[in-house]
């Protein structure tokens, strides 16, 4: 007699872990596109990309540009804005802020195939981060509709980069 197999329960893909993998493959395609590299770090610790960039000529650029992706199949628009609202955790905004190189916060709209994005120390930074409410472990952020991450975008992003290294 053949003996019985016990199945444990397996670990699942979750609609979540799709759409986060969407997210970055979003991003990454622009990044690709504009002729620079893109590197997932991990473990995660508040951000998921760091993205290195190169001249017309191929020689690489000093400095970092730091991505953090959230995805949702439930996009949160509040009434009369034009912006996406996002809770962060507060801890991983104020390490956001304190960076040197950009960090860009990347809200990809799984419904839409479309990516927005916030360059979180011009948002946040000069202090600008302790005016929001105090009080609870996170933050509601607001990234604009107006800024597609494009291959525009990520050329704007080496511009925020080169700002801080002298380029």
């Amino acid at each position: 007699m053949a003996k019985r197999r016990t199945t444990e329960p397996r670990k699942r893909r979750t609609r979540e872990h799709v759409i986060a993998d969407l997210g970055v493959h979003h991003v990454q395609g622009h990044v690709l596109r504009c002729g620079y590299t893109m590197q997932f770090i991990t473990p995660d610790y508040g951000l998921d990309l760091v993205l290195t960039t190169f001249t017309r000529r191929g020689t690489l650029e000093n400095g970092l540009i730091w991505v953090q992706v959230k995805a949702t199949d439930h996009p949160q628009r509040p009434l009369g804005q034009a912006v996406l609202a996002v809770r962060i955790e507060r801890r991983d905004l104020l390490s956001w802020v304190g960076e040197r190189y950009p960090v860009i916060l990347v809200v990809y709209d799984a419904t839409t195939d479309t990516a927005y994005w916030l360059h979180v120390q011009a948002e946040y930074g000069g202090g600008r981060m302790f005016t929001l409410e105090r009080r609870g472990s996170t933050v509601t952020v607001h990234v604009p509709l107006g800024q597609v991450v494009t291959e525009v975008a990520i050329r704007q992003w080496r511009g925020l980069k080169a700002k801080e290294v002298g380029q």
